[in-house]
């Protein structure tokens, strides 16, 4: 088994952002005295109506797997296993939401026909793996505050499919500990993708593993993006390369660095970098030219960068701390040079910024019409930008009335 910490530490620290940003202690600890929630009940009462739980009368091999798993994982928790007929190629766990409750494991009877014994263990050690990280749990608070139609902000957005990403690579590890046998993991991941019987096609592991060397290049050279629930298979097979064989915690981070790398691009497209820098820059030179950061206006270049960026505020500060108007022009001529009809928009977001501290400041609105000249627009075409966004945007600041 692998010595190493099978715990990353950008999933803890995004899960404990997520639960803080939704109050999650306050949340939990009303829905347990409203008693309320159904979803406990409606999945015991599925699973013992219309699946079978996997007890050692009834199925002793596999429950004594069970259990064996669950053993080696040092587990202690109550849990029922079950068998659901069904023909997806597939396996979840919930966590139970009362004490005293048993946790749930289910594993489709699609997977019997395809997996060996030991690809079986590898599926129910990572579904221990993710009782063990308290994923699921996490998982209900964010389906209790955003239920399915409600709208996620987007910064939270990016930040929950990264953690779901990241925690199923955690899962992954768990369920190498239980095999303690990489080439098991990498044909279980590839039956799960194909749906077929490795051996009776007579696939290899050796060429498995040159197609997922040759596929994970594909994504680290910027083509590929991630954008599922789980990481794309070559992400997942090479995780669990490293975890195998690194020989120190500091070996494997910097494996997964580069891995992680991968499920942190948002955009594929080459202008999405350049926008980033631009709103990033512009959004700085706008807010400091009347000497006066305001907060509103931060906030707003957070928001138009949390569509390119997972970490805005890390990333507007990484971009304070360089050359600001190097990064500005920079961005502006590939922006311009990409797509030249994209001059309007530019200057409106400027404006935008500009206005969003509630001032339309002398310093801010000279500098919109510098920025309009630079990039070939008329004084006329900025004042008309100017007047329809107040018309359309501004609202005078509650001080300024008062």
């Amino acid at each position: 088994m692998s010595k190493l910490n099978p715990a990353l530490e950008l999933e803890k620290q995004l899960g404990n952002q997520i639960y803080t940003a939704l109050q999650g202690e306050i949340v939990e600890e009303v829905l347990r005295k409203t008693k309320t929630s159904s979803r406990d009940a409606y999945w015991r009462s599925s699973m013992e109506g219309h699946s079978l739980r996997v007890q050692k009368e009834l199925l002793p091999d596999f429950y004594e797997l069970c259990q064996d798993v669950k053993k080696k994982l040092n587990v202690e928790d109550e849990i029922d296993f079950y068998i659901t007929g069904d023909s997806d190629v597939n396996a979840f766990s919930l966590a139970a939401e009362d004490e005293g409750e048993h946790h749930i494991v289910n594993v489709n009877s699609a997977l019997f026909d395809l997996m060996s014994t030991d690809e079986l263990r590898f599926v129910v050690g990572h579904e221990l793996g993710h009782l063990i990280n308290k994923d699921t749990a996490l998982a209900r608070l964010i389906n209790f505050v955003f239920p399915e139609g409600a709208a996620v902000p987007v910064t939270l957005q990016y930040k929950i499919r990264l953690h779901e990403q990241l925690a199923e690579l955690v899962a992954d590890r768990y369920g190498y500990m239980a095999t303690e046998n990489l080439g098991v993991c990498v044909t279980a991941f590839f039956k799960m993708a194909s749906g077929l019987d490795l051996e009776r096609m007579n696939v290899s592991i050796e060429a498995l593993i040159a197609d997922n060397n040759r596929r994970l290049d594909y994504f680290l050279k910027d083509k590929g993006i991630s954008r599922s629930s789980h990481p794309v298979n070559p992400i997942r097979v090479q995780a669990l390369n490293l975890f195998a064989t690194s020989k120190s915690q500091e070996e494997l981070q910097k494996g997964m660095d580069e891995l992680i790398s991968i499920l942190l691009k948002v955009g594929d497209d080459e202008l999405d970098e350049h926008m980033a820098r631009f709103i990033a820059s512009a959004g700085l030179i706008v807010a400091s030219s009347d000497e006066a950061v305001k907060e509103d206006e931060v906030n707003q270049i957070i928001e138009m960068l949390a569509r390119l960026k997972i970490f805005p505020r890390k990333y507007l500060e990484e971009i304070a701390q360089g050359d600001v108007g190097a990064v500005f022009n920079d961005s502006v001529e590939n922006i311009l040079k990409i797509n030249p009809g994209m001059r309007m928009g530019l200057l409106e977001y400027m404006i935008h910024i500009a206005l969003s501290d509630k001032i339309i400041a002398r310093k801010e609105v000279d500098m919109l019409y510098e920025f309009g000249a630079s990039i070939a627009l008329s004084e006329m075409e900025v004042a008309s930008a100017i007047a329809e966004s107040i018309q359309r945007n501004y609202m005078p600041s509650l001080e300024s009335i008062c």
